[in-house]
């Protein structure tokens, strides 16, 4: 797979981690989010520090980009979404059961949302992933 997929399948799945981001955690579950934080106090920022965020995103857009197009040849919005869902699963997981285990920022209820949303969030931003790594690709349909 050439260098530009790779660049324009990550800035394509930052830009949908971030938009879906701010919709599913920011709109949708930021209540329910809030009502199932742990103990922690004071972990909230009042102001939120955009340009980290959006640069969260985009490496968590171009760490599909690279599983998809250096390493396992995904090039379907099918194939991305399966993919996108297992690697979102696998990596929010892995990184909330670690930080329930040693801090107190979610219930346990808070953690399996999270890790159930990310993984939707994930399927979305790798089917995306996944149809611009195939675009102008023969045989490589959505």
């Amino acid at each position: 797979m050439n260098s530009n997929k790779f660049i324009l399948a990550g800035i394509a799945g930052g830009i949908v981690y971030f938009l879906l981001g701010w919709l599913i955690y920011g709109i949708l579950l930021s209540d329910f989010m809030k009502s199932n934080a742990g103990s922690a106090t004071g972990v909230d920022r009042e102001e939120m520090v955009y340009w980290s965020l959006i640069v969260g995103n985009l490496f968590s857009g171009f760490l599909l980009s690279y599983i998809f197009t250096r390493l396992a040849n995904i090039s379907t919005a099918g194939g991305g979404a399966m993919a996108g869902a297992v690697v979102g699963l696998l990596v929010c997981a892995g990184f909330d059961f670690t930080m329930y285990g040693v801090s107190n920022l979610t219930t346990l209820t808070g953690l399996i949302v999270d890790i159930l949303a990310f993984t939707v969030l994930s399927a979305i931003a790798g089917a995306v992933v996944g149809a611009v790594a195939g675009s102008g690709k023969k045989g490589a349909t959505a």
